[in-house]
Formats: C-alpha cells, structure tokens, sequence
C-alpha cells in the first residue's frame, strides 16, 4: 500500500515539474542555508572545547574604578600568583602565569621564521591538555626549552626529528624542542601560537620581574578550579586579594575588585561595560540563529502554501477516492507521504548545495567548518526537522481535505469557503516581512562601516609600511636605517614607534597640570617615537609645531592630540607644562605641550579617539614606520627596501604590514555581518519570490473562466493584470507596515553599541518598500500578463 503511495506520489510531482521545481528548490536553497547557519552557529559555541579541562578553566580578570568609571582588564600583576597559590590553594588545581602572545623570531640554522609564541608557566601546557605527538607536556620545566607545535617543527626542520634540537629565539636565547604538540584547532583560545616558551626563561631574562608586584599590570593569570566549587563562589573568595595588599600605596580613586571569567565566555562573552559583562560575539550568533531560523522558515511557508493551494484542485481526486471505498486514514496516509517525499528530496538537495557552498562559506565566514557526515547528531537533528516539516506541511491537506463529504464533492457543490486562502496570506505577509527587515538591516549594516570607513583618520595610511622590530639587533640602529633606506630612493622618511600606527600598546595615568582637580587620575595612550614620526605618518597640526632633532628641549616636549587637549581644559594648550610620573620615574618629569594635532584613529573606528601624548625617547620603540615614494611601484620598492633590512639585521625575516590594510581589518567583524547579512537577505527574497511566483501561477489557473468571461466582455490585459496583481502588493505593503518599526527598533538598538555611529534614514525604509513592490510586481505579472493573454476561447473551454 504504501509502496502505490509513493508511486502516485512520484507520479504527481513529475505530473506538475514548475510546481515541483519551485517547492523542492525553494525549500532546499533554505534548508541548505539553515545547515551553514548551524554549523557556524555549533564551531562558534564549541570554542575551546578542545581543552579537556574545559569546565573548570578560568582567566583571573579585574574591575578598577577610575574617575568613577569602572573598567576592566585580563593585565594583571605578577605578585597575584603567589598570593592565589599560598592563601587561596584549596581553590585551585592549576594557578598558571603566562604572557599574551606575540611574534619572536627563531632560527634553525640558515632559517629564520617570525612566529606567534605564547610565555607560559611549566604547568601550563598540562592545564590545556596539548596533545603532544614527541615529548611531554611538562617539557617546560627546563628553563632553556621550547614546545614546538606540528606545524612549527615542520617550517624549521622539515622531515628531521626535531627533538631535542638547538633553537634560537630572537637571535639571543639558546633553547632546545623538548616536546611537539598538535596544532591546535581554529576554534580555540591559543590557536595560531606557534610555540610554547618557559615562564621563568622570561623572567631570568628581565631583572624587573624579579620582584613580584601588585602594581605592575603586565601579566595574564590562568587557573583551573579545584572540585566541588564554582566559579561564582571562588571569585567571591578573591574579590579583594589585589585591593588588600594595596591599601595605602595604591590611588584613591582605583578599587581593583578581581573575577573569574570562565573558558566558556572567552570567545562569545569578552565585552564588559562599566564592570559589567555585556555579551560579545553571542548577540551576533544569537542574530545568525534567528535569521537562520526565519529563512528556512520562509522555504517551509513556501512548501505549505503551495501544498494547500495544489491540495484545493485535488478535492475530486479525494471524493472519488472516497466513493469506491478509501478510508480517511488512507487519505491521511497519502498526503503526509507525498509531503515526506518532498521534504527528503529537498533535504538530499540540501546536503548537496550545502557542501559544494561550504569553502565559500568559510572564506566568507571566515571559518574552517566541515560537513559532519559522521556526527550522529546532525542525522538525528536532520531527520527530525524532516519529520517535523513534512508534518506540517502535510497536514493541511491530509486533516482537511480527507474530510470532505464526497457527494458534495462530485455534484461540484462544494464551496471552499471565503476564508480559505487566509492562511495563505497570512504566510506571505510572514515572508515579506521578514525579507523587508533582512533588506533594511543589509543597508544599516553597510552605512554604518561606510560611515567609519568615511570617519577622517588623523594621518595619512596609504603608502605607509610598518616594520615590527621583532629581535634586539633592530636596537641602536635607526640612524643607519634611515640613512641607507633614504639613498635608495624608496622611501621618503623613516621613523620608529613604540606602537604601530593603527594601534596603541601603552597607556599609562600619573598626568598632572595646572588647575586638574586631584581626585581626577587620567590614563592617556603614549607613545615613545623619534622625531621624524609626524612628517612619515603624516599627522595633522591643529597649533602648534611638530618635533625637531635640532632642538635639544624637544626631548623634554609632548606633542598632544585633540582629545588630550580637551581634557587639559586650556584655550591654548600649546607651551602649557604636563608632569608626567610614569610607573618607571620615581618623581615627577616636566613636559612642555610643543604642538597639537588631529585625532589619529588607532583603535576602534566606531570609538571616540583616546587622549595620547607623544614623546621622543632613543628606548621603548617596537616599529619601524616607512613612507613610501609614491612615484614608484610596490614591485619596485619593497625588494629595495628588503635589501637594506637583510644588510643591517640579517637575523630577521623581512616582515612588513600595510597600514591601510591594518586598518581596513578593524572593520573585518562588520563587513562579515553585513556580507552574511546580505547573502540572507537575498535568498529570503528569492524564496519568497518563487512563492508568489507559485502561488501567482495557482491563482491564475484557479480564475482561468472568470479571466476567459471578462476578456469576452471587454476587459483590457491591462485591468486583468491589475485585478490578479492588486491582492499580492496589498500582502507586501502589510508586510512593510509590519517591517519597518520592527526593523527600526531591532537596528537602533544594534547601533547603541558604537559610539560613533550612522543615524537611520527615513529614506532606507521608502527606498526597501519601492524595492519590496517592484520585485512583487515583476514576480506576479509574468503569470498575471501570461493569464490574461490567453485566447479566451481556450479559457472557457469545458473539459
């Protein structure tokens, strides 16, 4: 029986190929579509979970109140270690100090590769459960050793052993592999370090960490919680452990109250405002799963809609059926195997679109996901959302249509009802209302980066190259640099930083002035730089005069930017002194303001810039900054400029970075959103245009006659277009009624988020409705015009 099931049902779909094409592909484009949202959203929520600990591994975290505003930071100081290990032990199973990563040079005979390492204590790689393929994961407890990751121990030595091997790092620390672990996978903490290096080779290597401190803020501090406790319970323990060993040495104004910020909220939950965690990369995973869900909710309306409609012409099929003899249940059985079989097909359609869109889909996602043909899991979610769509879809037809009465069915009696296709309005209200607001948000999106892209950034980027110093030979050299490099005609100035110019690495407080009320303690970003800085970055002078290396009292002068200058309050700040005592300066030193410039973004472009002072310093410079000539071609420059790195410091690889890409990345996270974005917000489109594509062309043959009769009696093509096209554009302008405050209120509250930010133009929601119209328009009046041409002869037609 149900084998003839399936076999009238295979033969109905053939029977009705434009019906089926457009309910097997429009629910397949959004199944395929839910099954990359749900594997994005299932690689996002599983970060970390590579860590066997991972229910009980913690960041230790700190609150401070400054200026009454409280922030909060993963710097902590060194002495912090100590004082969680002696007082607060019976919390702990791991309490592991560690240094965020950064790029350091090895070397391996004639090799030299600049790679991401990570300053560890020996304890830590057992905390994180490194799978380790050579060695062991206490190989750290010699100072004068190195863990090597896979792909490390393949670039420095190829297909040779590389245990217990000699490295260099940094050309100056002799080390040796003592263990190589697997590369960790892309959804983790640690992914992308390279190499693992001794907490204590870094400490018998700087003097100043000698002596633990609960004021030098420099250090991370990760723990593992012991059992039977919590992570709640544990951060209340100790709340106070810095803010007791600081009373009466610390300013007034910060209260450091430490936290436990669990693995689990590293990656989606790592934004806190005023010492509060606000969330983070989950909204935007919570936004994807809801978007995922009202697509493939758009393909399921699509295949209830036409299913009822195709259901209405079978009611004959039902009373004939019904006369020699089927029972209801019969029926019943027939319309949710027909349903199941186009579900299925669409599924097995899915899975194929799905895995072919997959590599475009990580690069635009910017993953590293695979099908999970393997994971019991996806087949038993796959299946039941099978089950679950061919029920619904299904039951329309199989409740409603079984129970017809068959005597009125074949008198031709039987009236559908006025109300029948209310359903069926209601969902295509439903679809329009959901694309309209995918649309407006697709526009948001896009002005709000346009809006930060457009944000003056205080300096000239392009053609500015930025060198990290990555050894210690780069130190002591800059004059021979920048007299080597100006002769080869490349480049037009030189200048060294202590940050990059898209980014700022120091910040420190201990700013005094005339007339500051001391209660007040700013922390202001500063930056050491020489004095050609300003003409190579090409900043911008509001007052003032840019440093010069014929003036000795510029040693002794800041150059400020706006922001600063707001904050001293002065009209003219300009030859006003700043005392600075910075934590290296026992007392205060006196600074003379030399000049005031615009702005330079180099943080966030959606936040107001950061109060910085610049100073010239021959120590504490980490870049090299290079202005290009313009006249010449990168194919030109860049050996040259090569040339000359490999003549001074031939121990470091010749690793450069664009400033304008650098800073074209810091919208990286937007641009992925608003590229997704629109990538839904065209598919919801489409399916929601081959449904009324759909539902256009049941309509027309429905009212074939009454189209036939009023040709007869004179209608023009034109008045029986608009009498089938009317009903559909009342639908959508409903759905943008519906659509517009909805999408107001969801993107404004989106863009609360960015200080600096676009505001929401009346014009975006006109423009989407004209497009909503248009699109309907041209959907329905194919099947509209093609209806009404017709020879009304064919039309009136009996059968």
């Amino acid at each position: 029986m149900y084998k003839s099931y399936i076999r009238i049902g295979w033969r109905n779909l053939l029977k009705n190929k434009a019906y089926s094409l457009i309910n097997i592909g429009g629910l397949a484009a959004g199944m395929a579509m839910a099954i990359l949202i749900g594997l994005w959203i299932q690689d996002e929520m599983a970060f970390n979970t590579y860590y066997k600990n991972y229910h009980s591994i913690a960041r230790v975290m700190q609150n401070y109140t400054l200026n009454g505003e409280t922030f909060t930071s993963a710097a902590l100081p060194s002495a912090l270690r100590n004082e969680l290990k002696n007082n607060y032990s019976d919390n702990f199973t791991h309490v592991v100090m560690a240094l965020s990563a950064g790029n350091r040079i090895l070397s391996a005979g004639e090799k030299n590769l600049s790679m991401l390492g990570e300053v560890i204590e020996a304890v830590g790689p057992e905390m994180f459960s490194l799978n380790m393929l050579q060695g062991s994961r206490f190989g750290l407890r010699d100072p004068h050793s190195v863990l090597l990751s896979q792909s490390a121990a393949m670039a420095l030595f190829g297909s040779d052993d590389p245990m217990n091997k000699s490295l260099r790092i940094d050309n100056r620390i002799d080390v040796k592999v003592a263990g190589v672990y697997e590369d960790l996978p892309h959804n983790t903490h640690f992914h992308g370090v390279k190499f693992f290096q001794p907490w204590e080779l870094f400490v018998s290597e700087n003097a100043w960490v000698h002596q633990p401190s609960f004021t030098d803020n420099f250090a991370s501090l990760y723990v593992a919680i012991a059992d039977r406790t919590s992570f709640e319970a544990v951060s209340g323990k100790i709340r106070n452990s810095i803010l007791d060993n600081i009373r009466g040495h610390a300013n007034s104004a910060s209260t450091p109250q430490v936290f436990l910020h669990p693995v689990a909220q590293w990656h989606l939950r790592s934004e806190f405002k005023n010492g509060v965690n606000t969330g983070g990369l989950i909204q935007t995973v919570r936004l994807f799963g809801i978007v995922g869900v009202f697509v493939l909710m758009l393909a399921c309306i699509n295949f209830m809609n036409l299913s009822t409609a195709r259901s209405e012409k079978r009611a004959k099929e039902v009373g004939i059926r019904k006369s020699a003899g089927s029972a209801r249940t019969q029926l019943m059985s027939q319309f949710f195997i027909e349903s199941f079989l186009v579900v299925l097909l669409a599924f097995m359609l899915a899975l194929v679109v799905a895995s072919f869109s997959l590599n475009w889909f990580n690069t635009l996602a910017g993953k590293h996901i695979g099908m999970p043909w393997t994971n019991v899991y996806f087949w038993l979610c796959s299946m039941a959302f099978v089950f679950i769509t061919g029920m619904l879809a299904g039951s329309y037809p199989a409740f409603y249509l079984s129970s017809f009465n068959p005597v009125h069915v074949l008198k031709g009696t039987l009236r559908i009802g006025r109300f029948a296709s209310l359903p069926r309005k209601v969902l295509v209200v439903i679809q329009f209302t959901v694309s309209v607001i995918l649309i407006i948000g697709t526009i948001i999106v896009y002005r709000q980066i346009q809006f930060a892209k457009d944000r003056p950034v205080g300096y000239d980027k392009s053609g500015l190259i930025m060198i990290p110093m990555t050894t210690p030979d780069f130190q002591g050299k800059y004059d021979v640099f920048r007299t080597e490099l100006k002769n080869t005609g490349a480049v037009m100035e030189i200048a060294e930083s202590s940050s990059p110019p898209t980014d700022i690495w120091n910040k420190n407080g201990g700013f005094d002035w005339n007339g500051k009320d001391p209660a007040f303690a700013p922390e202001w970003a500063t930056l050491t730089v020489t004095p050609e800085y300003g003409k190579t970055v090409g900043w911008q002078f509001v007052k003032g005069r840019d440093f010069s290396r014929d003036i000795a009292s510029d040693s002794a002068a800041f150059i400020i930017n706006e922001a600063a200058a707001k904050m001293l309050g002065f009209e003219n700040p300009v030859g006003e002194i700043i005392r600075w005592q910075s934590g290296w300066r026992s007392r205060y030193a006196s600074f003379t303001v030399l000049g005031v410039i615009k702005d330079m973004v180099m943080k966030s472009p959606y936040d107001p810039s950061s109060p910085a002072v610049y100073f010239l310093s021959p120590y504490g410079t980490n870049w090299i900054n290079v202005r290009i000539n313009p006249e010449m071609s990168l194919g030109e420059v860049l050996p040259k400029i090569e040339s000359v790195f490999k003549k001074i410091v031939p121990t470091a690889p010749f690793d450069y970075k664009f400033a304008d890409h650098e800073y074209a990345s810091k919208f990286a996270a937007e641009e992925r959103i608003g590229k997704l974005a629109s990538v839904f917000g065209a598919l919801a489109i489409l399916i929601s245009c081959l449904g009324l594509f759909g539902l256009a062309s049941f309509v027309a043959e429905q009212r074939t006659k009454e189209i036939g009769i009023r040709k007869v009696v004179g209608a023009s093509v034109f008045s029986l277009w608009k009498m089938l096209s009317k009903d559909f554009v009342v639908l959508v302008i409903i759905s943008c009624v519906i659509a517009i405050p909805a999408a107001y209120y969801l993107l404004a509250a989106w863009l609360q988020k960015f200080e600096y930010r676009t505001e929401i133009s009346w014009w975006i929601f006109s423009a989407t409705m004209i497009v909503a119209l248009v699109i309907t328009l041209l959907t329905v009046s194919y099947q509209a015009i093609k209806a009404a041409l017709i020879n009304p002869v064919k039309s009136l037609r009996s059968e």
